[in-house]
């Protein structure tokens, strides 16, 4: 089993920054990919961005692309998603979610993820 907790949601205006941080326990050699989804009140949960644990390789939603970073530090555990020039539209609530293995073609999936984190609420005012 593996063990997620989010963290750094919290409300900035538009235009603005925060950093998310998720990390991993319990068995977290098995995962094979980290990724980041978010839910909006009254939308479907939706892929931001993901990273290949080793090698690192990342991958980004059009709408995150050029504005948001997914990083990794292995020897802690965790993954990061900085979050740069923050839209009112990017408000909803920000999953961690990880992947023992998928190809890339589902990458984007949440169905093909394994563990999930609880969730941390992002907020960004006009």
């Amino acid at each position: 089993q593996v063990q997620l907790v989010e963290s750094g949601g919290g409300l900035v205006q538009a235009g603005g920054s925060l950093r998310l941080s998720c990390a991993a326990s319990g068995r977290p050699f098995s995962i094979y990919t980290m990724g980041w989804f978010r839910q909006a009140p009254g939308k479907e949960r939706e892929f931001v961005a993901a990273i290949r644990l080793s090698g690192g390789s990342t991958y980004y939603a059009d709408s995150a692309e050029g504005r948001f970073s997914i990083s990794r530090d292995n020897a802690k555990n965790t993954v990061y998603l900085q979050m740069n020039s923050l839209k009112p539209e990017d408000t909803a609530v920000y999953y961690c979610a990880a992947d023992r293995y998928s190809p890339l073609a589902f990458i984007r999936d949440d169905h093909r993820y394994d563990y999930w984190g609880q969730g941390t609420q992002v907020t960004v005012s006009s």
